[in-house]
């Protein structure tokens, strides 16, 4: 993230500063998942694709583990819900150049987007799919997925941050949402305890209202 923001990383709130970190370290809190029933075909196939869940959820407790390798930004998400379900969600960052990211979530497919600073929010667009080929690198247009993504974070204090991620389809609307509020900087050691003892904020809670404004 420093270096797809350039000069505007100095700008970043300390918390979000902590979250896209180089160093190794984890985010703890608690996500909503919602979507529209009528989505969970296309979510079948995408979490095998290694991107997004088929679960709803309220409040269910979210660690986040990141770390460097190779140049790029590793993330594994734990979601653990509480029939004792535990899934994975993984992904990798790279920059690709200023002004631009690429989160792949297999080997061969990615999306690039574009992150800006706005009103010390950090926002995040999708432009396009990316198929990696080897060395080559294909862009799909977002139009032939299943809709366009928005990222918004935002800092609550020095330690904690609300992240609101929505998926929405220019004819059908909002077709996939997940936010939360995290803790960030945690011990990778001590995440997990944090997770399962961490009070979970009200579904209502400061994530909504914070991608809202």
């Amino acid at each position: 993230m420093e270096c797809a923001l350039g000069t505007d990383w100095a700008r970043l709130p300390p918390a979000l500063q902590t979250h896209h970190s180089r160093t190794t370290a984890a985010d703890v809190g608690h996500m909503d998942i919602e979507f529209p029933t009528a989505m969970r075909p296309v979510l079948r196939v995408m979490a095998w694709l290694g991107a997004l869940l088929e679960l709803q959820a309220v409040a269910v407790p979210t660690h986040v583990v990141r770390h460097m390798a190779g140049g790029r930004q590793h993330w594994r998400r734990t979601i653990r819900f509480d029939d004792g379900r535990v899934y994975r969600f993984d992904s990798v960052w790279e920059c690709a150049g200023p002004g631009r990211l690429i989160e792949y979530v297999n080997p061969f497919l990615g999306l690039e987007m574009a992150p800006r600073l706005d009103d010390c929010r950090l926002c995040y667009r999708g432009i396009r799919f990316v198929l990696k080929l080897g060395p080559a690198r294909i862009g799909i247009p977002q139009w032939l997925g299943p809709g366009v993504t928005d990222i918004v974070e935002e800092a609550l204090d020095e330690h904690r941050f609300a992240m609101d991620f929505r998926m929405t389809h220019p004819w059908f609307g909002q077709l996939y949402r997940y936010a939360g509020v995290f803790i960030t900087g945690v011990p990778v050691s001590s995440a997990e305890e944090q997770t399962s003892q961490a009070d979970p904020p009200p579904p209502s809670g400061q994530a909504s209202a914070a991608a809202g404004r």
